[in-house]
């Protein structure tokens, strides 16, 4: 019987399919506990991860059975691809099961950054009645920028649409005459694109050319009443200019669900900044969304191991 190691959450009524086929071990504390999580692996066929756990060169060498890695979502910065492609371990993302979460993050981001009514809790429990200093702006007729346009972006671009925002993306990998760009404005360069949108939203993966892509010269080329997500990867981001132009006020509010260091830690650049909400990593995360992925994975995990020969 083949042996399946998931070292972060998913899905409990998925697991206990998997169960049903394969010997499981489903054990979210071996994210934070690297010596236990090399030894759980070393008799697996398959691993089943997150974003956190990092499948480098010390795990494949501690797993010498390991056929497949299933990714629960879709970035892969925590892979060494090249390391498992060499070991002829197969990864699997999740594609397409957490779109619409992460579309609906940055549309509910948005709306909170650009209406700001919703932070009054504090002030009107008081006894305040704040009205004049919690007048926003609307969403629609906002320019919305999308910083790659891939499938998730598009999700995101179809319900900004629905708002009646205008809709701009900036993506030199789509050829020019795609039919993904029917109804959206192609910009040929991020400066242009960071110049013209009112709210800024990050759909790339963390490569070198994108690491600190957003960085102070980007930040400065953006209007002052614009707003900044980042629910794509930590890094893509600097984080110091962004608190930066945040206090200064040459930026209206950012959201961040990604950090350069996953989990924050206290004494944060980011701390006490009151126009930027932070997540922990969840914009792709919902109860709905959980489920396909989850259930997604399993079943990419499991037509490697068909291809082997399940013994169960």
């Amino acid at each position: 019987m083949f042996k399946i190691v998931i070292s972060e959450f998913m899905d409990e009524k998925v697991v206990a399919h998997l169960r049903e086929l394969f010997e499981v071990v489903f054990d979210t504390e071996l994210v934070e506990d690297r010596r236990a999580l090399l030894k759980a692996v070393t008799d697996a066929d398959a691993i089943i991860v997150r974003n956190r756990t990092q499948v480098d060169a010390e795990l494949l060498a501690a797993a010498p059975k390991l056929k497949v890695v299933g990714r629960l979502g879709v970035g892969l910065d925590n892979i060494d691809l090249k390391a498992c492609e060499s070991q002829d371990v197969v990864v699997k993302p999740a594609h397409g099961g957490n779109g619409s979460s992460v579309a609906e993050y940055v549309l509910t981001g948005i709306l909170l950054l650009r209406r700001q009514a919703y932070f009054s809790n504090r002030e009107m429990l008081a006894g305040e009645w704040p009205r004049q200093a919690l007048i926003g702006r609307e969403a629609s007729g906002c320019t919305l920028g999308l910083v790659g346009f891939g499938a998730i972006a598009r999700e995101t671009a179809k319900r900004a649409l629905a708002l009646d925002m205008r809709v701009i993306a900036f993506d030199p990998h789509l050829a020019a005459d795609a039919s993904e760009w029917t109804g959206i404005e192609r910009y040929e360069s991020l400066s242009s694109l960071l110049e013209a949108a009112d709210a800024v939203s990050l759909h790339v993966p963390l490569t070198e050319n994108t690491r600190h892509l957003i960085d102070a010269a980007a930040l400065q080329r953006m209007k002052n009443s614009a707003i900044l997500i980042n629910a794509a990867r930590g890094g893509i981001v600097d984080e110091g200019a962004l608190a930066t132009a945040l206090r200064e006020g040459r930026l209206a509010g950012a959201l961040l669900d990604v950090f350069e260091q996953e989990p924050l830690m206290q004494g944060s650049v980011l701390e006490d900044i009151p126009n930027l909400i932070v997540t922990p990593h969840i914009a792709g995360v919902t109860d709905e969304s959980n489920a396909r992925i989850s259930q997604m994975t399993a079943d990419n995990v499991r037509t490697v191991l068909d291809k082997e020969g399940v013994n169960v």
